[in-house]
């Protein structure tokens, strides 16, 4: 059984840990702590990222939208429509949401990896305002899922739920279509909610 290494605060191995439950793909879960950089990480990922997929012949595979992409192969496209116009549209989704995450993280990083008066308020200011700018355009216009989601909303939700753990108080006022997309995901998929990040 492939075997994936995560850490549970992670965004991106919320994506993968619930695209692999929808799927209904069984893989082992591994948590690692990745500021040690240890071994069984980096013997598999030299990049010493996670998530991390270790397949059956010993072979890794990461990074997340990698995994995701696996993961939809080895499910017979439970993740992503065949319908080539509808696929982009969550492709495109699932780049987004990652790509918000990139922003957060080079924001939580900043703040635990200098010590306080090296903190870089532009750089901050700078990765924040791109944030915003993608939250407030997904408020106008929440994407629609019918009766079950696809990669970009897995992904999207991923994201929303890392904000909560990371930037709770400071993402959600004005944004009530949103959090209702969050809430309405959630109800509609009960499953998926343990998987994320925490």
């Amino acid at each position: 059984m492939p075997k994936v290494l995560y850490a549970p605060a992670s965004p991106y191995s919320a994506k993968v840990r619930m695209a692999a439950a929808y799927a209904g793909v069984p893989i082992e879960m591994h948590k690692v702590e990745t500021g040690p950089q240890p071994e069984e990480l980096t013997s598999v990922n030299p990049l010493g990222k996670i998530p991390c997929m270790v397949l059956d012949d010993g072979s890794s595979l990461f990074d997340s939208r990698a995994i995701v992409q696996h993961l939809n192969r080895l499910s017979g496209n439970a993740l992503f429509p065949k319908n080539p116009a509808r696929r982009l549209e969550a492709e495109r989704l699932e780049a987004w949401a990652d790509g918000i995450c990139d922003c957060l993280l080079a924001h939580v990083y900043e703040r635990r990896m200098r010590p306080e008066e090296k903190i870089h308020q532009p750089w901050l200011d700078l990765q924040w305002s791109k944030v915003v700018r993608s939250l407030d355009l997904l408020n106008a216009s929440p994407p629609k899922f019918g009766k079950k989601p696809n990669g970009g909303h897995i992904a999207l939700r991923a994201t929303l739920g890392y904000l909560d753990l990371r930037f709770a108080g400071q993402w959600e006022r004005g944004r009530v279509k949103l959090k209702r997309w969050a809430a309405r995901f959630d109800e509609k998929f009960p499953a998926l909610k343990d998987c994320l990040p925490a």
